[in-house]
């Protein structure tokens, strides 16, 4: 499959990911996704970590809206927030629901462990660095789903509607646009030759553990027993 085209910042880093990006773009839970052998139980369980995870990846939208630097993308950032707060995660309350999960017993869901280093990870990038860090250590799971997505678009079976979902227009449209909100960020302050810059090496450090760590978070959401 062709890679998709979310900027060249995204093409730059995934290549420089190597074999951990393939890790977790076709990672033993997503292949179980694709041809529906997951176990029902496996996915409540991802999805109950997730709902936990997209509260604090809303948190770490809105500090990106708080680093920016031009109003473009403190807008692009506030409109992720806006969407993971009142349609992504209504649509992780409704789908469990349906499955016997209500919303008291969602937001009590225990953190995993590799939930939480996850999501700590992305935050503390924006607390100690600046809105490039931020965007590095963002990219791997917004952009990622969308190569997922698009892997698994067609999928018949219980997971149809997922693969439906981060394969669709929306979702893909939402990719190409932050690919060009990261490309035209690092113009902005770094300049045409940023990959030559030593900063460079920082950055793809950032969207490198970040992929590491999602492919923790398939590990963690193989195992319904740690819920």
């Amino acid at each position: 499959m062709t890679p998709p085209d979310y900027g060249k910042a995204f093409a730059r880093w995934r290549a420089a990911a190597g074999a951990d990006w393939q890790r977790y773009i076709t990672h033993p839970f997503v292949e179980a996704l694709r041809d529906g052998s997951l176990p029902q139980a496996s996915y409540l369980h991802y999805l109950a970590q997730d709902y936990v995870f997209l509260i604090h990846f809303a948190r770490a939208w809105a500090l990106a809206a708080a680093k920016a630097d031009t109003l473009e993308e403190m807008a692009a950032a506030s409109a992720t927030v806006h969407a993971l707060v009142h349609v992504e995660m209504p649509l992780h309350i409704k789908t469990c629901a349906a499955q016997g999960i209500d919303e008291p017993a969602l937001q009590a869901t225990k953190e995993a462990p590799n939930n939480l280093a996850y999501t700590r990870y992305v935050l503390e990038a924006g607390y100690s660095g600046d809105f490039l860090d931020l965007m590095a250590a963002l990219a791997p799971c917004v952009l990622g789903y969308g190569e997922i997505g698009l892997r698994l678009r067609g999928t018949d079976g219980p997971y149809a509607d997922w693969a439906a979902v981060y394969g669709g227009a929306e979702y893909q449209t939402l990719c190409r646009d932050v690919g060009a909100l990261i490309d035209a960020a690092l113009l902005r302050r770094l300049g045409a030759g940023w990959s030559s810059l030593p900063r460079a090496a920082t950055l793809q450090s950032r969207f490198n553990t970040a992929t590491r760590l999602e492919i923790g978070f398939w590990d963690m959401a193989s195992a319904p027993e740690s819920r």
